[in-house]
């Protein structure tokens, strides 16, 4: 299988709310990127997969709080996957920051920076 993936994923657990239109759900990190991240919920039934899905969590042990806009890219059972679509500049720098210390190459970092502002 061709691997794809132009970011490192890192696992990193945390409780983490999803909100779309009017409707809130709790759920599971399971892990992230810099591009993406991995969910569990419950109940994913009543996503809508076209309309943006508002994400914030609070990385464990400390009172960051991240939030992200994202698209739903595959739904399987409970495992939600998005693609974020917008997040602020304070969340990517707290992102971009636990990314680094969870890998070990730090050009392989810059890359995948350099990577997020060729995007459209």
């Amino acid at each position: 299988m061709i691997e794809r993936r132009k970011f490192s994923r890192v696992v990193y657990q945390a409780n983490i709310t999803l909100q779309q239109d009017d409707k809130q759900w709790k759920g599971t990190l399971v892990d992230l990127s810099l591009h993406g991240l991995l969910i569990n919920l419950a109940n994913s039934e009543e996503i809508k997969e076209k309309n943006e899905i508002n994400v914030q969590f609070t990385l464990n042990e400390s009172d960051i709080n991240i939030s992200a806009e994202c698209k739903l890219i595959n739904k399987t059972d409970n495992t939600l996957r998005l693609c974020i679509s917008h997040i602020d500049i304070d969340s990517i720098s707290h992102l971009k920051r636990l990314v680094e210390l969870n890998v070990e190459n730090s050009d392989l970092l810059l890359r995948q920076l350099s990577e997020l502002t060729t995007l459209t």
